[in-house]
């Protein structure tokens, strides 16, 4: 067997063993009235998302019983509201959301805020969201 032959089977092999074992399930891009995600990953107590935000809008000032939140900013500037405080970050900046905090992503600029959001908790169901104001009306 060529070396080029075992690195390509080794190569499989290891992606296989990962999808396997470390990605329980990934979905597709899900749009929404203020942008869009997508789950990069998600396993046991986490989950990973691609959060773009679109100029101008903001998602629902809310909270989660079941989880906490890591936010990085990977372009743009997010406007954070956290537990009544506000601050502004840009690219390579984050922040952390503690569980049952009330809190806002919002881009004031004028190109896409993209960042990756990190998921902790025991539950972390799209439905653990209380909404306390949402531009959108939902519920």
């Amino acid at each position: 067997m060529s070396q080029s032959t075992k690195t390509k089977s080794a190569v499989a092999s290891n992606i296989e063993t990962k999808s396997a074992s470390s990605q329980v399930g990934v979905a597709a891009r899900e749009i929404r009235p203020w942008g869009s995600f997508t789950t990069l990953e998600e396993g046991a107590g986490y989950k990973i998302k691609r959060i773009e935000v679109n100029p101008g809008h903001r998602l629902s000032l809310q909270m989660h019983h079941h989880r906490s939140e890591h936010w990085i900013v990977v372009s743009g500037t997010a406007k954070v509201t956290c537990d009544g405080k506000e601050m502004i970050l840009g690219s390579n900046q984050s922040t952390y959301v503690p569980q049952c905090t009330t809190h806002r992503l919002e881009n004031p600029g004028v190109i896409n805020l993209v960042l990756i959001e990190v998921q902790n908790g025991q539950y972390l169901g799209e439905d653990d969201i209380i909404r306390f104001s949402d531009d959108y009306a939902r519920n």
